[in-house]
């Protein structure tokens, strides 16, 4: 795009052309000019957005929501990570302590989680387990175990509260480049209300439903499987028979659709990262666990997990200095219908002595579901 300045000169130029004399500097018609080019050129700023609108390869934001909406499709929306908050007491009670739906708990971040069912601690127990849900959508909401230790107001009777598991799930509106993804592969395999990516399309309509993958004639002709994720991955029973339910009155006549859950499969992952300098061991384990939760999702299902990805995802950790990937030694490729999950993750730490300064790092060891 032309910059102002250069529009003025030649504007000057076809000035001097027509009038017979250059315009000085500072004169009334240069400033003129001046301000015509300016508005010259932000017409042309907004001429080439509304262009980049025109076409799904470069529409941002609303204007790509438009262009998925033509192709029946629509942005993922953000989704409340969930887990489980424990609420103890000191000791045994000796009489049942409410805990309402709707307790809030935090991080020290401040990342809020609220009870989603009334519970009690019963008599003779010290600790109750409660369903509880990030109180916003999104993935700040994937936080690991142990990290949500705050009340915002205490229930009679409690004294602390932690999550013994990590809430997972979590997961931010698509992205615009997650969306034209899927836009320009709906021009590239059309469904037609028969074929596989008919199914598939379909069933990323649902709710909650990250990826999909449609198998034709799986139990023989006329039969068709599909296999969905969720964000946080294996879906539960109740979203498999709604989505099942709603192909089924979709389906094309006598042809019977099964929706599955797909196979899930395990593979170690080891690395050996060492922490910048300024940054504990604590730090960057935390990071690294959080970078390989945001990578197993149900958006994997069907692809291959290579080396050069783990080690890249684990390079660009914040306070990571140095990475040092023993496993897996070599790409792990998936079939269609699997799908990859982190599973445990334990660490151990350790001092390596650089250049006679004792600098921190660390060895983490992490088991994960691959599919």
């Amino acid at each position: 795009m032309k910059e102002w300045t250069e529009i003025y000169e030649q504007m000057r130029g076809t000035f001097a052309q027509r009038a017979g004399f250059v315009p000085s500097e500072g004169c009334d018609s240069a400033v003129r000019l001046y301000a015509l080019a300016a508005e010259l050129q932000s017409l042309l700023m907004q001429a080439d957005w509304v262009l980049d609108q025109s076409f799904p390869q470069t529409a941002q934001g609303m204007y790509l929501d438009y262009h998925a909406e033509t192709r029946g499709i629509t942005r993922a929306a953000a989704e409340k990570a969930v887990g489980t908050l424990r609420f103890a007491a000191a000791d045994k009670v000796t009489a049942a302590c409410p805990i309402e739906k709707g307790t809030v708990c935090m991080t020290a971040e401040g990342v809020r989680f609220e009870t989603t069912e009334d519970a009690t601690i019963a008599v003779g127990s010290q600790w109750a387990d409660v369903p509880a849900q990030a109180v916003e959508a999104g993935a700040g909401g994937n936080v690991i175990a142990g990290t949500v230790t705050l009340l915002s107001a205490m229930p009679v009777g409690v004294v602390q509260c932690t999550n013994p598991a990590a809430f997972s799930g979590g997961c931010d509106a698509e992205s615009d480049e997650a969306l034209r993804g899927r836009v320009l592969a709906s021009y590239q395999r059309l469904p037609n209300g028969a074929n596989a990516a008919y199914y598939e399309q379909e069933a990323m309509r649902y709710p909650g439903v990250a990826a999909a993958k449609a198998v034709g004639r799986a139990r023989g002709i006329g039969t068709v499987n599909v296999v969905i994720a969720t964000h946080a991955g294996v879906p539960d029973a109740a979203l498999l028979a709604a989505v099942e339910t709603d192909l089924q009155k979709k389906r094309e006549i006598a042809v019977d659709v099964k929706v599955l859950a797909p196979t899930v499969e395990t593979v170690a992952v080891t690395a050996a990262l060492k922490a910048a300098p300024g940054y504990t061991f604590a730090e960057v384990k935390a990071g690294a666990q959080s970078a390989l939760e945001a990578l197993f999702t149900g958006g994997l299902l069907g692809k291959n997990v290579t080396t050069a990805r783990l080690l890249t995802l684990l390079c660009g950790v914040e306070g990571v200095e140095n990475v040092h990937l023993t496993a897996p030694a070599a790409d792990v490729a998936v079939g269609s219908t699997e799908l990859p999950m982190l599973g445990t993750v334990t660490s151990t730490r350790g001092l390596k002595r650089l250049n006679d300064v004792t600098r921190e790092s660390s060895s983490l060891s992490m088991s994960a579901v691959m599919s």
